[in-house]
């Protein structure tokens, strides 16, 4: 599972395009203030690609929007930092955060109409990208257009660009929508879950064609996602979120072959291609936690099989590992009490 992927001119201790440090977003409900985002932190180099990963409400794509400035009214960020090139995001006004989206970090949604509107042509909604943020002439900007269609593997780039979204595959609905996303050539994509829609063929071409991109342009990217097989052929680095909070995060390599938090052990056994043919998937009981009830100490406790009274009070990250060599510069660290040896699900599941 290697990844031969980043620009090998790009020294290892160069200054990270993204740092975010000690990250809290909160929601405030009829409920109560729901934490979703509890204390996350990472970093993100130039060229590589980091993989988030967990359950729906684990606060992974909430962890992007943060990032990118678009949290609804009843979100905001209550502490931590969000360094873009040394440029605390989680500080700068509305109108210095339209300047950088869409030109110098981007986003890529999992439903292509929320960066397509349904009723322009494509050429006109990519020219406004463009002009948003360049100086250009109509027809260099319309040769750019025609350009970055074609690197997503848009055949045809010509009459693509005369359509409207309607006209076009839902797969290539979300090319067109990625292909926006790197018109300005952004230093930062983060991509929420972009090809879950989408079938396993054009998925997998997708994924090929950003994994090239990252690879020829050194663009940072975070891809979102609750499926660690996709993230395990694409991304650099995982980490692997539960109820606000980041429990693993290291290597792809690291992580996949030696998981050390039952969480990311469960995840992965539970996935077909770790089992054995016809026997039962590995199953983790119970469902994630309600934010609004978190137990005490370890939210994955009422899980997890190796849960002792210890994991009533929180677990801090721990190092299990330090960086392994040139290909990686990230740590392998865990949140849990008892990390190491394959956790036994089939005792709490039955």
């Amino acid at each position: 599972m290697s990844h031969d992927s980043v620009n090998p001119s790009l020294p290892p201790t160069a200054a990270p395009v993204l740092e975010v440090k000690d990250l809290h977003t909160q929601f405030d409900t009829r409920a109560g203030v729901l934490p979703v985002v509890n204390g996350v932190g990472f970093q993100l180099q130039r060229g590589k690609v980091l993989g988030l990963v967990g359950e729906s409400g684990s606060g992974k794509s909430v962890t992007g929007f943060s990032i990118m400035g678009l949290l609804d009214a009843a979100g905001r960020i209550t502490a931590g930092q969000v360094l873009f090139q040394g440029q605390d995001l989680a500080r700068l006004d509305s109108r210095a955060l339209r300047s950088l989206r869409g030109n110098r970090i981007a986003m890529i949604f999992q439903d292509p109409m929320a960066t397509l509107n349904p009723v322009l042509r494509i050429d006109v909604q990519m020219l406004e990208t463009i002009r948003a943020h360049r100086k250009m002439g109509k027809a260099e900007a319309l040769e750019h257009c025609r350009k970055t269609l074609a690197r997503m593997g848009i055949p045809s780039p010509e009459e693509r660009l005369k359509a409207f979204p309607h006209q076009l595959s839902g797969g290539m609905r979300q090319r067109v929508a990625i292909a926006i996303a790197l018109l300005n050539d952004p230093e930062l994509i983060i991509a929420d879950e972009p090809t879950t829609a989408l079938d396993v063929t054009i998925q997998a071409q997708i994924l090929s064609e950003m994994q090239q991109l990252v690879r020829e342009t050194g663009t940072a990217m975070i891809w979102i996602s609750h499926d660690l097989s996709v993230v395990a052929g694409l991304a650099d680095d995982i980490a692997v979120m539960y109820a606000g909070r980041i429990v693993e995060h290291g290597s792809v390599d690291e992580v996949l072959d030696n998981p050390q938090h039952p969480y990311t052990q469960g995840l992965i056994g539970s996935l077909p291609s770790a089992n054995q043919r016809k026997s039962r998937l590995q199953q983790i009981s119970g469902m994630a936690p309600n934010l609004l009830d978190l137990p005490p100490g370890c939210a994955f406790a009422p899980r997890c099989p190796r849960a002792q009274t210890r994991c009533e009070q929180p677990p801090a990250l721990q190092t299990i590992a330090a960086p392994s060599g040139a290909n990686t510069a990230t740590a392998h660290t865990v949140r849990c009490f008892f990390p190491g040896a394959a956790a036994d699900f089939s005792r709490s599941a039955a």
